[in-house]
Order: C-alpha cells, then sequence, then structure tokens
C-alpha cells in the first residue's frame, strides 16, 4: 500500500503538464526522485500533499536524514521540473508570430498550436522551433 502511495505521489507530480535549455522531461524527473528518494519520501515525508512544492518542503525540512544520494538528486529533479514549466510558458512568446501567422491560432490559446508548430517546420524560425524543443513538445 505504502509503494501504490509513493507512485500515486511521484505520478501526481508530472501530472499537472504535459511532460531541454537543457530541461529534463517530467517523467525522468519523477523517475530520478522515485529512484533516488522513495524510500526517504515514504519515511519522512508520509501525509503531505504530492504536489511538488509541498514535497519539495518536506525533503528540505529532513536534509539531515537524507542519504546523500537523495540530497544530490531531488534539487536536481525539481530544478528540472521548474526549468521544463519556464520552458513551456517561453513558449508563447517566442512562436507569437508563428502561432498567428503560420498556424492561424491564438496566443492566448498556445496549446492548441503546438500540433501545427511541429507538423508545419516551414516558415516556423529556429528560436520557436528550440523552444518547442526546450519545452518537450517534440
Amino acid at each position: 500500500m505504502v509503494r501504490g502511495s509513493i507512485t500515486l505521489i511521484l505520478l501526481a507530480l508530472g501530472m499537472p503538464s504535459l511532460a531541454a535549455a537543457e530541461t529534463m522531461s517530467f517523467g525522468d524527473s519523477i523517475g530520478l526522485l522515485a529512484k533516488s528518494c522513495g524510500a526517504e519520501i515514504v519515511a519522512n515525508c508520509r501525509g503531505v500533499n504530492p504536489d511538488s512544492t509541498r514535497l519539495k518542503e518536506c525533503l528540505s525540512r529532513n536534509r539531515d536524514v537524507l542519504s546523500q544520494q537523495c540530497l544530490g538528486d531531488y534539487l536536481t529533479a525539481f530544478d528540472a521540473i521548474q526549468k521544463r514549466i519556464a520552458a513551456r510558458v517561453t513558449v508563447a512568446n517566442a512562436c507569437q508570430r508563428e502561432i498567428v501567422k503560420v498556424c492561424g491560432g491564438s496566443t492566448k490559446e498556445t496549446s492548441k498550436s503546438i500540433p501545427c508548430l511541429i507538423s508545419t517546420p516551414k516558415g516556423v524560425s529556429n528560436n520557436c522551433l528550440k523552444a518547442v524543443d526546450d519545452a518537450g513538445y517534440r
């Protein structure tokens, strides 16, 4: 039951967004956390709501009992998650012209234009394509 709970927590961390500037995918970040910190999360963070902020705070509060592997990896994992989220926000700005001109979309609904940006590289700037790659869309 405890292992099922930890799996659910770790999956929930990756679900808020779709899964770099050197970013790691949400799945890879969650996998790193599960591998390095699974036992520590079960032992020290039981009952913590399964969102990345609260889990990070719990691990930070319990730094003195974390393994060296977990100490090194949990900051890397959470940093990668934040970079991926920031990269996804950047897509709307970097691809503004392409979303409107090439895809006929709206920057208010960037996610609806992602399939068009991916499948229509002609007319899409390198800056936009890099932002799409960094965000993990292709």
